[in-house]
Parts: C-alpha cells; sequence; structure tokens
C-alpha cells in the first residue's frame, strides 16, 4: 500500500489502485476517504480499511461523481458514517445515482464517446446517495479534521474538485491522468480550456505532488511543464 506524509504528520494511504484510485487521508484518529471506487471492487476496499483500523469516516470527498469515483458512496455512507461532500453543480448527478460521461479530447477517445456514449452512460448508474455538503469555490475542511482544504477545479468535469494536504500534495481526481507516462493531459475532459485553468490554480497551491484519480503520482516539474506547453 502506496503512503505519503506530509511535514505535519498527515498520511494518505492509497487504498486502491488500478482502474481507479481511492485514498485515505489520516491524522490524529480522523479520517477523510477521498472517492470510493468501482462497486466491484467494494470487498477490497473494505479489506484496506478494516487492515486500516477504520471504523468511521469523518467524510468521503467526491472529486466528481462520474461512476467510477462515486458507485460505493451510498453505500459507505451508511456503513461508516460519513459526510458525502461533493461540488454543488454536481449533487444532483449523486441524488439520481447518474452522472453524465466526459467528451474525449484525443481523437480515439472523441471517435470512442461520440459512437458509444449513450450505449455506455444507460449502463453506468449506481446507488443514488444524498450529499451532506455542497461545495461551492472552496471548503476548509478543519471540521472533520485535517489540515485540509477543497477547491474547485473544474473541466474534467463541471464540478470536479481537488482536496490539497499542507499545501504539500493534492488529490486531484480526473484534473490530470498519471496513466501515459510523460503527460498528464486526460483523454476525457468536458472543458479544456477550463482544465488549464485548473492546472494554474493547482500550481499556485505549491504542491509537489498531486495524487490522480487514475495511475501514478505526477510531480511538480511535469506539471509545470504541461501547463506552460498548454497555457494561452
Amino acid at each position: 500500500m502506496k503512503t505519503w506524509t506530509t511535514r505535519s504528520g498527515y498520511t494518505i494511504a492509497q487504498i486502491l489502485g488500478g482502474r481507479s484510485n481511492v485514498f485515505l487521508l489520516s491524522h490524529g484518529g480522523r479520517n477523510v476517504l477521498v472517492d470510493t471506487g468501482r462497486q466491484k471492487d467494494r470487498a477490497h476496499l473494505l479489506e484496506r480499511l478494516q487492515d486500516l483500523r477504520v471504523a468511521l469516516l469523518d467524510a468521503l470527498v467526491l472529486t466528481h461523481t462520474h461512476f467510477d469515483h462515486a458507485e460505493n458512496a451510498a453505500f459507505l455512507q451508511k456503513k461508516y458514517g460519513a459526510r458525502v461532500l461533493v461540488h454543488e453543480s454536481e449533487a444532483g448527478f449523486l441524488l439520481k445515482g447518474k452522472s453524465p460521461l466526459p467528451a474525449g479530447t484525443l481523437l480515439p477517445t472523441k471517435l470512442l464517446m461520440a459512437l458509444f456514449a449513450h450505449r455506455m452512460a444507460s449502463g453506468l448508474t449506481y446507488e443514488p446517495c444524498r450529499p451532506d455538503v455542497l461545495v461551492e469555490d472552496g471548503l476548509d475542511l478543519t471540521d472533520f479534521g485535517p489540515s485540509a482544504r477543497l477547491i474547485h477545479t473544474p473541466g474534467h468535469s463541471r464540478g470536479s474538485m481537488s482536496l490539497v494536504v499542507d499545501d504539500e500534495i493534492a488529490l486531484v481526481g480526473d484534473a490530470m491522468f498519471g496513466v501515459f507516462p510523460c503527460t498528464i493531459f486526460p483523454p476525457f475532459a468536458d472543458d479544456v480550456p477550463q482544465l488549464i485553468s485548473s492546472w494554474g490554480r493547482l500550481l499556485e497551491t505549491g504542491c509537489r505532488l498531486f495524487l490522480t484519480g487514475h495511475g501514478s503520482a505526477d510531480n511538480r516539474r511535469l506539471m509545470e511543464k504541461a501547463y506552460a506547453g498548454r497555457r494561452r
């Protein structure tokens, strides 16, 4: 299990990896989960939480409401008493258990979405979940335990958010990808110019490491290079 620790002693554990990453932010017995993974990975998720002796979740942060990030939200809310935090613009999707798929950004993904988006979306519903906290532009998470804050980083989706911990590590969902070598550009995003602007906002935090929703972590140097190359 990969873990990272900030200078203030906050620990971030990657408790699910592969197609969809799930992270647990912990300190002083307080726990905040970031995203939930797929329902098919629920048993593995529960096993990891048990290994870490997590009995309660102070909060569940959804970086956005696409199925692969929110499919277990209702279950975790019930089982662990987690207060679910989501951006206000995507709260309605969470309540319905259905979020529109993002657009493709590359020729192959553009063709994929043009040909099959409607068919895929019909089978990617999940158990509806009632959000507890609606986030606007940002939110300090002190009331939930950690020295961390949420910032609005739209582009991949309208309500995408990132969790910034100690201005050292940002958990960015799909604002960037860690799947392909030498690039952070995601294959799916609804608004690319807005996405690039969000990269700038993330760089302004001073974070040195960016934990992505898919793939491995991206470092600041790669992020700066990508932003400079696409900034207009």
